[in-house]
């Protein structure tokens, strides 16, 4: 019997705008996976607490994958960090065969202190506009640009992201948002509800992700003033946005973060899930990867017209798509009196059969091989 070995440099190191302990998705879902075949070196951005020396400190997480923090003095202005950061780079790849690396990028800020090494092969999952999200730094456009240049491989996070993009690049890929249908179809078992939800009673509609500038606050007002009989359950931290801003009322409910493994269990007691999001530049190319995760789950979806929502799983009936706060209550309100389940679940479970983080990876991992002209090598077991 033949064993399918991957022929990619043995050292991934990835850059990234996220931290890895914040809301699990796209790159973690990807990276935890290519730790399975390639020593994954996972690098955020800088924290400023040093009190003497730069240093780079690391996190072992999932086995194979080493978290990268770098910790700067306090008082480092944004020149004297990139070259902080360059050295603490240089550091760590000293001695090291650059034909052994992948460089994958999440952001391109990190062209700053990055661009003087040469790995085998350079990636740019470009998952989202990150140049139109508030307090986007003024050089990310130039060095998107730069980037785009240097690359092998682009990804983009969606359809929509990668038809603005196609013509940046020779070698570019649309690979939206995928699922771990497995761990979100649980929740259409019979589990217990976490406690803080549990004790919520009534008709609850709900959200999970990053409550920031993207999220429609006045929309949630809106829902919950309408009918004070539903119950909106909000878990995610609230980023970018001040919390004086965020809605009160007694049926809007505030749960915080939850971790990746807890979702299912809160999915299972919904009745309808939100895609709330404004309709602006930050939002013109977004894919959330909670759209299939809501599916998955079993649970009705209502959401604004974003693009890579509307087609294609408004286009297909999947979810309901509503723009204006009235219309929003109304779509809701068909949800949750539908009378189709079943053949609805039907639906979703054949949209979703053939989407996975598994495929998206082995589709990536095959760009990737054909850009380095280096396939996949047959050994005998």
């Amino acid at each position: 019997m033949s064993k399918l070995i991957s022929a990619l440099p043995k050292n991934l190191l990835c850059f990234s705008h996220l931290r890895w302990d914040f809301v699990f998705q796209r790159p973690q879902h990807l990276m935890t996976r290519f730790a399975k075949e390639q020593h994954v070196f996972f690098l955020e951005e800088p924290v400023f607490d040093a009190q003497g020396r730069d240093y780079l400190a690391k996190e072992i997480r999932d086995g194979n994958i080493t978290l990268l923090i770098p910790h700067l003095a306090v008082e480092k202005n944004q020149e004297e960090a990139q070259r902080a950061m360059s050295n603490l780079l240089s550091e760590f790849l000293a001695g090291e065969s650059m034909r052994e690396w992948i460089f994958w990028y999440y952001t391109p800020m990190a062209l700053q202190f990055s661009l003087n090494h040469r790995p085998e092969l350079i990636i740019f999952d470009c998952m989202d506009e990150l140049s139109a999200f508030d307090f986007a730094p003024k050089e990310l456009l130039m060095l998107e640009k730069k980037l785009m240049d240097i690359a092998d491989v682009v990804f983009t996070g969606g359809h929509s992201l990668y038809e603005a993009k196609k013509n940046q690049h020779n070698n570019i890929f649309a690979f939206p948002s995928s699922i771990d249908k497995t761990h979100f179809a649980s929740s259409r078992e019979e589990i217990e509800e976490p406690e803080d939800q549990a004790k919520i009673s009534g008709t609850k509609l709900g959200f999970f992700g990053v409550i920031d500038e993207r999220f429609e606050i006045n929309l949630i007002e809106h829902i919950a003033a309408a009918r004070p009989d539903w119950q909106l359950i909000l878990l995610g931290p609230v980023v970018k946005i001040s919390q004086d801003t965020l809605p009160r009322r007694a049926n809007i409910h505030y749960l915080g973060q939850k971790s990746y493994q807890q979702l299912p269990a809160y999915l299972s007691g919904w009745d309808v899930a939100l895609i709330p999001f404004k309709l602006n530049e930050s939002t013109r190319f977004i894919s959330p990867t909670k759209t299939p995760e809501y599916l998955a789950a079993g649970v009705r979806v209502v959401s604004t017209p974003i693009r890579d929502v509307v087609k294609p799983y408004g286009t297909q009936r999947l979810v309901s798509i509503a723009e204006h706060p009235e219309d929003f209550v109304q779509a809701v309100e068909q949800e949750l009196n539908a009378a189709d389940e079943a053949a609805w679940l039907s639906k979703v479970d054949h949209f979703l059969s053939d989407k996975s983080w598994e495929h998206t990876f082995s589709a990536m991992k095959l760009q990737m091989l054909t850009a380095m002209k280096r396939p996949d090598t047959l050994l005998a077991s």
